[in-house]
This record gives C-alpha cells, sequence and structure tokens, in this order.
C-alpha cells in the first residue's frame, strides 16, 4: 500500500490538495486555506469587455471569498464581489462565470453564494437573486451565445 500511495499522480495529489482531504480521507485544512484555494480559482476569470482578470481589476480579492463548515465533508461558500463601476450592466454575468468556473473546478462538496458587495452596484439587490438562482442559471448556460461568453471567460490562460 505503501508504494502505491507514494507513487499518486500529480493530479491526484492536486485534488487531495484542493479538498483539504489527506490521502486517509480526512480533512486537514482550515478554513483559510480552503479560501485562498477558492480564490485561486476565479481569481483568473476574465472581464466580459476588457483583457484583464476579475483579479487584475480588482473585482475579486483574497478577502471576498468566506467558506463555513455546513458539517464534516460539506462547505458554504460565500463569494461578495465588486464590480468596477456601480451601473456596470455585465455584473450578472461576471456572478454567472464565478458560478460556472466553481462549480466546475472545485473538489469537495459545497453550497455557493454569491453576492455583489454591498453598496458597489445600482441594482445589488436584483442580480443577487438572479445570480443565485440555479434555473435562471441552468437557462442562461442553454443560451449558446452566452455559453460561448462564459466559456471564454473562464477558460484558463494555457487553454
Amino acid at each position: 500500500m505503501e508504494i502505491v500511495s507514494s507513487r499518486l499522480s500529480p493530479a491526484l495529489e492536486k485534488i487531495f490538495q484542493l479538498s483539504g482531504l489527506n490521502r486517509n480521507g480526512m480533512n486537514t485544512k482550515p478554513m483559510e486555506e480552503k479560501a485562498l484555494d477558492v480564490y485561486d480559482v476565479i481569481r483568473s476569470i476574465r472581464d466580459p469587455e476588457k483583457p484583464n482578470t476579475l483579479e487584475e481589476l480588482e473585482v475579486v480579492t483574497e478577502k471576498c471569498v468566506e467558506i463555513q463548515e455546513l458539517n464534516e465533508d460539506e462547505f458554504l461558500i460565500i463569494i461578495r464581489f465588486s464590480p468596477t463601476v456601480p451601473h456596470c450592466s455585465l455584473a450578472t454575468l461576471i456572478g454567472l462565470c464565478i458560478q460556472v468556473k466553481l462549480q466546475r473546478c472545485l473538489p469537495f462538496k459545497h453550497k455557493l453564494e454569491i453576492y455583489i458587495s454591498e453598496g458597489t452596484h445600482s441594482t445589488e439587490e436584483d442580480i443577487n437573486k438572479q445570480i443565485n438562482d440555479k434555473e435562471r442559471i441552468a437557462a442562461a448556460m442553454e443560451n449558446p451565445n452566452l455559453r460561448e461568453i462564459v466559456e471564454q471567460c473562464v477558460a484558463e490562460p494555457d487553454d
């Protein structure tokens, strides 16, 4: 068994690292480290209008990610992002990109809540409802034009 576990592939090691589990399935990662892992996933999302990432535009920061343990193997992830301007017309699309990228990339069981930071957008309440509505997210991703934009935004730089 020792020989097998010492020869884990780099991909499997990365899954263990991101999930916060050790090889025995025990949770070993503090919430702060999980929050940084989540931030690492979303910081490279590209802005729909500009050639910059959300990190470069300070739409997301390390402080915008909060993790709460719901039970032994499930976590609540809360993201609060700040659009670049209070009337940003693409805030909902940015929220959708964050939602899609985290759903695809996180190896641990989670619930996700995404919000616009309080006071940073003129219609934040309406947008917060939209980006946390699973039916609206599913409907948006069925639209081929919208799906293509999301795919471009969430693609990793080496893709």
